[in-house]
């Protein structure tokens, strides 16, 4: 960008210039977009209303993210004492993120902690004065943006703000957004309540995060009634929570959800999408068995967030993916490997309809793999020629639930195997939970040969 001099625009020009740039923006046109506001750009620097028409435009999302932290940074860098622009800055950094996105790390731009300093500074200076409510407004913006970076600042901030004006009924939803979103779910509940009874009729808005709130709070009693008064046909059911007949949705499990994080150890580790028996608007049980060691698994009971992420097409069904929240209720289920044959799709999988208890085979890869019949017959004769056969292997976990004995749990695999036939399946941790030693030794050699071959 040219730091020369420019042309002052006129309010007209202003305008037709934000008109084109959210238009060509909202229609995907970003590249467009990005010539549009070049105009804008050059004038910010010396005429305030250009920037807070830049603003505008990131805003309504008019530019792609990485292009918007850029001109944010220029806006900032130009304006560093202008309370007006750099409070509707700080406002405008949610944009620049994917808020949907609950769980991703701090944010690698370093517009984000420039505003931190920048507004925390003015919010000094202009302490008890009629500026402030408008510095921390975009300070506590700025400040959650940093996943737990900052929280204490984006705690005090909202706070002071409810403070400030006591009647507005936005500062309490926003601390009950902060406290969401940090486990704080009691106090969340509080924000929310005391939010709600600031409006006029009933907000949307307001209400999913209530009800998200008091059910991580295991508040039953509030959470069931904001379900109803939304029209959800939902009771008290399982684990002492509301709950209703949903369809199963998708949730990005993380290692560490931000409610779960410290500021030193402040990314989501490992992620994986999985499904869940969604039994409210914002919980459910796990329904896959997972392929890493999340800490979470088949069977846990979970928190979700109300905005989706994505979603996944299946045919002409659309599955929202939601965020991870929390873990409300770990079960500790038990878990096997399994490495197995079949002769169709899915028939190792399908054994779980012979299981009870809520157990499950769960086949995470299935494949044709070429094999020596000798090798697999008896692995200690060194053969010469190797007999290639062809098998369809299936591998996978085995859940079950604690107090499932893992005796039975293999007495039932075996009679829903002998049943179907043409399939087998090896387990040897089952094996050896189970006390059967010499079964062990065998599974322990073919499940190696299916797994590694």
């Amino acid at each position: 960008m040219s730091n020369g001099p420019s042309a002052v625009l006129s309010s007209n020009e202003i305008g037709a210039i934000v008109r084109d740039a959210v238009a060509e923006g909202q229609a995907g046109r970003k590249q467009a977009a990005s010539q549009t506001i070049q105009p804008l750009r050059k004038a910010q620097r010396h005429q305030p209303g250009a920037a807070m028409a830049l603003l505008w435009i990131i805003d309504q999302r008019g530019l792609a993210r990485e292009e918007a932290a850029d001109v944010l940074s220029e806006i900032a860098d130009a304006h560093n004492d202008d309370v007006v622009v750099l409070s509707a800055l700080g406002l405008c950094l949610e944009a620049v993120r994917d808020i949907d996105d609950l769980n991703a790390p701090p944010p690698g731009q370093s517009i984000f902690q420039t505003m931190v300093e920048k507004l925390e500074r003015l919010g000094k200076v202009h302490e008890r004065q009629a500026e402030q409510e408008r510095i921390l407004r975009g300070l506590a913006t700025s400040a959650r943006m940093m996943a737990r970076q900052k929280d204490t600042i984006a705690e005090s901030s909202l706070r002071k703000l409810t403070e400030i004006d006591p009647q507005n009924s936005a500062h309490y939803y926003n601390l009950g957004l902060f406290y969401k979103t940090r486990g704080r779910f009691a106090e969340g509940v509080v924000a929310n309540r005391a939010a709600a009874s600031l409006h006029q009729e009933i907000v949307e808005s307001t209400e999913w995060n209530l009800g998200i709130c008091a059910t991580g709070a295991r508040d039953a009693a509030t959470a069931l009634d904001v379900w109803k008064r939304m029209g959800q046909k939902i009771e008290l059911g399982r684990f002492g929570l509301p709950e209703g007949r949903y369809s199963t949705c998708k949730v990005r499990l993380a290692e560490r959800p931000l409610a779960e994080r410290t500021a030193d150890l402040d990314d989501p580790g490992q992620e994986e999408t999985i499904w869940i028996e969604r039994l409210s608007p914002c919980h459910g049980i796990i329904r896959s068995v997972l392929y890493g060691n999340l800490g979470v698994d088949y069977g846990d009971v979970i928190l979700m967030d109300g905005a989706p992420i994505t979603h996944h097409t299946y045919g002409e069904q659309q599955v929202p993916v939601f965020p991870h929240l929390a873990t409300l209720l770990r079960r500790n289920y038990q878990f096997f490997d399994f490495a197995g044959t079949q002769e169709t799709a899915r028939q190792l999988a399908d054994l779980s309809e012979e299981l009870d208890g809520d157990a499950v085979i769960y086949s995470h890869s299935e494949s044709f793999k070429l094999m020596c019949a000798n090798c697999w017959r008896n692995p200690d004769i060194d053969h010469a020629d190797h007999e290639a056969m062809e098998k369809h292997v299936v591998t996978g976990r085995i859940a079950a639930p604690s107090d499932f004995a893992p005796a039975r749990l293999l007495e039932l695999i075996d009679k829903a195997i002998e049943k179907r036939g043409n399939c087998q399946l090896y387990a040897p941790d089952l094996c050896a939970a189970a006390g059967a030693s010499v079964r062990e030794r065998i599974d322990r050699r073919r499940f190696a040969l299916l797994r590694d071959n």
